[in-house]
């Protein structure tokens, strides 16, 4: 499957954020976020456990209300007009939040009226979603039944019912088989293309990369970085060379030496404690010899060395000094369900 493409020139925003600022306690869950999504593509919401992307898609889906700042999602204002806003958008949580008792089509059927469809209408709805998403045979067997695969893409059935404008997918492919990942990645794609907008949270550079245009990077709150995937990638290198000096008591050295010479001129070498190497973004082989050449000119024994591509960690290792992985969780037990990510 192929990254989504841009969508053409002159998109409008679909969705508008400007200064959104959330506290739970002495917790400031969101500080100061702006973001814009533009109309027709898939934003990835990209950070650890804690980062404030759930409080984000929860504020934006009019569930909780921010202490400060403002949005608008479809045209219209997350504060001002909520009732209206709900009828153009669609949410997918980390967890399935379909009624267990009842079967998939009443699960849907009761959401399209809920969301005051006709009688007729909320029937083909829930008639044409089910064999979308290949739940045509499962329609009357009770959810409870169904694989954790199942219930991933009666949720998704569900925020469609609709026909949302922008759809929010918060964590989609948690725990899900990659058959099933993948089983979601396509139906997100074939959205995208009927002209609906996306914001997806993740944790899964994976996953971005399939499905989103444009990245957003956030941190403890914070937005710490943003772009088109090739510009993040630049940021922590084409290519991540990781040097393990013979001695882990060199490491630090080494590091401080590599960054000295200013030899790729992006992000800052890394010092990764777990596995005592320097992560070095580089982009060309001409900069991997330098590398090697510092290295041994400084007369440090290497262990071993060896190119990786970027993955989610060295983003997130490179951008914020920790591993997406890494727990981040600060919130109070009190709070940790609204704010967990």
């Amino acid at each position: 499957m192929t990254r989504i493409d841009d969508n053409p020139s002159g998109a409008g925003s679909a969705v508008t954020v400007r200064g959104l600022v959330k506290h739970y306690g002495e917790t400031r869950a969101l500080d100061g976020v702006d973001l814009d999504v533009r109309e027709g593509t898939v934003m990835g919401v990209l950070g650890p456990n804690g980062a404030g992307k759930t409080t984000l898609v929860r504020i934006l889906s009019t569930l909780i209300t921010p202490d400060t700042g403002s949005a608008t999602v479809a045209g219209y204002d997350v504060l001002r007009q909520p009732r209206q806003l709900r009828r153009v958008i669609g949410l997918t949580g980390q967890y399935a939040s379909v009624d267990e008792k009842l079967p998939g089509w009443e699960n849907l059927y009761m959401i399209g009226r809920l969301l005051d469809l006709p009688r007729k209408t909320a029937r083909a709805r829930a008639d044409e979603l089910l064999e979308r998403f290949s739940l045509t045979e499962a329609a009357k067997r009770p959810t409870s039944t169904y694989s954790g695969g199942m219930r991933r893409r009666l949720d998704l059935a569900a925020s469609m019912i609709g026909r949302p404008q922008v759809l929010f997918l918060d964590e989609p492919t948690t725990g899900l088989d990659p058959r099933t990942r993948n089983e979601v990645w396509a139906e997100v794609t074939s959205m995208v293309g009927e002209g609906v907008t996306v914001l997806l949270t993740t944790q899964y550079m994976e996953e971005a990369e399939q499905l989103a245009s444009e990245l957003t990077v956030v941190d403890r709150g914070k937005v710490i970085a943003g772009g088109a995937i090739d510009d993040l990638k630049a940021k922590v290198g084409g290519r991540t060379l990781r040097v393990r000096p013979a001695d882990p008591l060199r490491l630090r050295a080494l590091a401080a030496h590599l960054d000295g010479l200013g030899i790729t001129g992006l992000a800052s070498t890394v010092v990764d404690t777990e596995t005592g190497s320097c992560l070095v973004p580089i982009l060309s082989d001409d900069q991997l010899t330098a590398v090697v050449g510092a290295v041994t000119a400084l007369g440090v024994t290497i262990g071993s060395i060896t190119t990786e591509l970027p993955s989610l960690d060295e983003v997130f290792l490179s951008l914020t000094g920790h591993r997406a992985s890494a727990p981040q969780d600060t919130v109070p037990a009190e709070t940790r369900e609204e704010v967990a990510v």
